[in-house]
């Protein structure tokens, strides 16, 4: 989750392998409105939804990809641990960080890779230091995006939730410094979304960032990212699922049609 003052934010206990929960067709998964959970991902936000993306972006947008609490380790909003650090005991996947930082990562840097073979306009951006300490400091991803956004990219910073109650779910909080765009919709259709003022308007949808929530980080998604066996397919299955979203995002207005045709006659 985003950088909020104050704010802090398990193995498959079904025993059953990924294929037969759906994962590795999970890339594709339906569109939910609202709520909803997914055999990969979990549980998608449950808050009422009040936008719609329609803004046009060109095929050749540039994509700045960003992880989410990258500079803002050791200090309040670094990101959430996990439930299996926080409950189960289970030791950091990196030391010195946070595990939600940790799988930031991984899919961002998989994202911009997967992207780029796809022929879309992606870069990646990592702060130079873990801990700086003024949001607004030009190292951090606040300031990179904002001055990305503001010159008519994209900007994307890839979140995980935080574990039970204090978690919402998967889903899109889109940026909010002109009108909600064509991706932030195909993304929303694909993972869910949160309303546009979420907890009042965060810093990075302020500051033209729109952040994606993967999903929160307990089971089912944890334990598929945790477990060596099922890790590699885990996060391949987020990234196609992110990159397939942002290419239906620049597609021309027709192809969303004929999309939206076709998915409501199915």
């Amino acid at each position: 989750m985003a950088r909020v003052p104050g704010l802090r934010r398990s193995v498959l206990t079904l025993g059953l392998p990924l294929a037969t929960l759906g994962i590795a067709v999970a890339a594709q998964a339906p569109a939910l409105r609202s709520g909803g959970s997914d055999p990969l991902t979990g549980v998608r936000s449950r808050l009422s939804r009040d936008w719609v993306g329609s803004r046009p972006e060109a095929q050749n947008v540039a994509i700045l990809v960003m992880a989410g609490h990258a500079d803002s380790q050791g200090i309040p909003g670094a990101g959430t641990s996990g439930a299996a650090v926080d409950l189960q005991g289970a030791r950091p996947m990196q030391p010195g960080i946070r595990d939600e930082l940790h799988w930031n990562l991984e899919v961002a840097r998989r994202v911009v890779a997967l992207g780029r073979q796809r022929g879309l306009n992606t870069r990646f951006y990592e702060p130079p230091l873990r801990t700086i300490h003024r949001g607004d400091d030009p190292r951090t991803n606040w300031s990179v995006g904002k001055a990305h956004a503001a010159a008519g990219g994209y900007a994307l910073e890839i979140h995980f939730d935080a574990y039970g109650p204090d978690g919402v779910g998967s889903g899109v909080i889109p940026a909010l410094h002109r009108p909600f765009s064509r991706i932030d919709e195909s993304l929303a259709q694909a993972f869910g979304a949160y309303p546009q003022r979420f907890r009042g308007g965060l810093g990075g949808p302020r500051r033209g960032i729109t952040l994606l929530e993967i999903g929160k980080l307990e089971a089912p998604l944890e334990p598929a990212l945790r477990n060596p066996t099922s890790r590699e397919a885990a996060l391949t299955t987020i990234a196609e699922r992110v990159v397939s979203a942002l290419e239906l995002g620049v597609k021309p207005p027709s192809v969303h049609s004929a999309v939206g045709l076709a998915a409501g006659n199915e």
